[in-house]
């Protein structure tokens, strides 16, 4: 991406500190407080605070091995599934702590969505991909599993791409179609929250067009958290960029603001491709 060159206008209710503290705009749904993460050893996350608005899209951006992923997978506690890790700080989330012993982490994962950077649709019928959770939570009314495929699958603009396909396997699909698809299912519970870890990394130009256009259309029912190292595609669909480096929050802010006027140095630097 070219450096900035004329500065956009300051945005009203923006902070200036690099917290991710916010004056106004959308409620904070997902609280970040002073949150630092360790495997083993090396500390991955230091001390972030990050406040994330309700249905809007945030995106991490930032070089290889900045923690921006690693952040990612604490939002659902999927780095709970590493041996050896640890945490100080808190996560919040409509409220309620992730941490919270009392909380069942499965409950936890049922609220938050995820999709990965490899699209890895079960090797069934692009129904049962659609309803898998459903079928894991005891639910067999047909009535019902036709509804959430074919709502699920609209909403994931793929419904008129695969409607008389229902029962062929996932894996004829397209690349594209199969990321589509893994995003048909982890809405289908109807979460709270949607992760996306460099959903479009794997797709070709056109795929990622379909996708950036569909998370777009997403985030009126969803709070969407991506991770990306595209930083067009964060300018394409963001609401709000955080900016990682070595495992601090450097910068976080409207997204026009941290591409046209960046507070730190650092982040100019790494959008205008001087490092990173």
């Amino acid at each position: 991406m070219d450096a900035p060159t004329t500065p956009a206008a300051h945005p009203e209710g923006l902070d200036a500190a690099p917290s991710g503290k916010r004056s106004a705009g959308a409620p904070d749904y997902i609280k970040i407080e002073n949150f630092s993460f360790h495997y083993g050893a090396n500390q991955a996350l230091k001390e972030i605070s990050l406040d994330i608005p309700e249905r809007q899209v945030t995106a991490f951006i930032g070089p290889s091995g900045c923690g921006k992923t690693t952040l990612l997978r604490n939002l659902n506690r999927m780095n709970d599934l590493i041996e050896g890790v640890r945490h100080e700080g808190d996560i919040k989330i409509n409220g309620r702590s992730v941490f919270d012993p009392a909380l069942e982490v499965i409950s936890l994962r049922k609220r938050i969505g995820m999709v990965f950077q490899k699209s890895n649709p079960f090797p069934k019928t692009i129904y049962e991909n659609v309803i898998y959770s459903l079928r894991v939570a005891g639910q067999s009314d047909r009535k019902k599993l036709d509804a959430t495929v074919e709502r699920t699958l609209r909403a994931a603009a793929l419904w008129e791409e695969v409607k008389d396909r229902l029962k062929e396997s996932a894996l004829s699909l397209s690349g594209g179609q199969m990321q589509r698809l893994c995003i048909a299912r982890a809405i289908a519970n109807q979460p709270e929250v949607l992760l996306m870890d460099e959903p479009c990394a794997a797709l070709d130009p056109i795929a990622t067009a379909k996708i950036e256009e569909l998370i777009i259309a997403l985030k009126r029912d969803f709070t969407i958290v991506i991770v990306t190292h595209n930083m067009q595609q964060a300018g394409r669909v963001s609401d709000l960029t955080g900016f990682f480096y070595l495992g601090q929050l450097v910068e976080f802010g409207d997204t026009a603001q941290i591409f046209r006027q960046p507070r730190e140095r650092q982040t100019e630097d790494y959008i205008s491709g001087r490092f990173g």
